[in-house]
């Protein structure tokens, strides 16, 4: 395994400022705090070459686990290991191994061309020059830097400035990607060359990435596993395939029939959450575990002409949300 967490924990001091102004005169000379978990006491462990999505709410602990596994914090209790590594105790030997990309912030140079930010890249990480051709030569071809790489940074768009961060974390082949919130912002076609240049990524280099964002479409479209992370506690860990079985059994059925029927009452199959009849069209919205589309059909069948139906099951999106909830209950 590459990144080996245990029993993780960090905790902040937040001050309690007390109302007024005599509040504000004790506070001069006692201050009280709370102690804020931003994790606690999480574990898990990734394997060289997996892509993991780390979900969870504004708030949850994302950010600051990816910032104890980059070094930039220290933990206040647990084990966080990289590459076999305490990466807050060698945090030179662990830079040199990970690429991180923070989707409000960015390592570019605001006044110079993204070009001179890579040569200085090239510099700060020791690239031999043959190997930094290459990876130009790849990122031009899959994220289509070379149409901006002599325009200042400051002048990029968001999307370009996306592209360039990503260019920039992987210019010296790291082991481990750490990414937080990538495709914030951005358009609907940037986001799907972002996303296709992290799977080409993952499949030619077999690097590993650790993937926070509120996007659900990016965890389905380069996620094969998902870790759920909800008031600083793992709630969830395991495949996107078993988070589906697991949680999202509600599926749908769309149906457009020849005529309205007659009794749509007696359509008491168990399973079936809920039915929606408005003119020919029907809305099922049932429990895939407890009744199959083809009961559901058979019986509209019987008493009618389907002309067209569409069977769509929950999305990682509609699951992840329906967890907060029942998180929040």
């Amino acid at each position: 395994m590459v990144i080996r967490v245990e029993n993780l924990t960090k905790e902040f001091k937040q001050r309690k400022a007390r109302a007024g102004l005599m509040g504000a005169i004790k506070d001069l000379f006692h201050r009280e705090y709370r102690i804020i978990k931003a994790v606690d006491h999480i574990s898990f462990s990734i394997n060289k070459g997996e892509v993991v999505g780390y979900i969870g709410p504004n708030g949850a602990g994302k950010s600051t686990t990816m910032k104890i596994l980059c070094g930039i914090l220290v933990p206040t209790n647990g084990l966080a290991e990289v590459n076999g590594i305490i990466p807050y105790e060698r945090r030179e030997q662990n830079a040199r191994k990970i690429g991180v990309v923070f989707g409000q912030r960015t390592q570019l140079w605001w006044d110079l061309p993204l070009s001179e930010t890579l040569d200085l890249m090239k510099y700060m990480y020791d690239i031999p020059n043959q190997r930094y051709q290459e990876n130009l030569r790849s990122f031009s071809e899959i994220l289509g830097i070379d149409k901006f790489i002599h325009t200042p940074v400051r002048q990029l768009s968001l999307g370009q400035r996306m592209r360039a961060d990503l260019a920039c974390a992987l210019l010296h082949d790291p082991d481990i990607l750490y990414l937080d919130e990538p495709t914030i912002g951005l358009d609907v076609v940037v986001k799907e060359n972002v996303r296709e240049f992290l799977r080409e990524v993952n499949k030619s280099r077999h690097t590993t990435i650790l993937l926070a964002t509120h996007d659900m479409f990016d965890i389905e479209k380069v996620c094969s596993r998902a870790l759920v992370i909800h008031q600083g506690k793992i709630m969830y860990d395991g495949s996107l395939d078993k988070l589906k079985n697991d949680y999202g059994s509600e599926s749908t059925l769309k149906a457009e029939l020849a005529d309205t029927v007659a009794g749509i009452d007696g359509l008491s199959i168990p399973g079936i959450h809920e039915m929606n009849l408005n003119g020919t069209n029907l809305i099922v919205k049932y429990d895939k575990n407890a009744v199959n589309s083809a009961a559901i059909l058979r019986w509209l069948a019987d008493r009618t002409i389907i002309r067209d139906f569409r069977v769509t099951e929950a999305s990682v999106e509609d699951i992840i949300r329906k967890m907060y909830k029942g998180f929040s209950q």
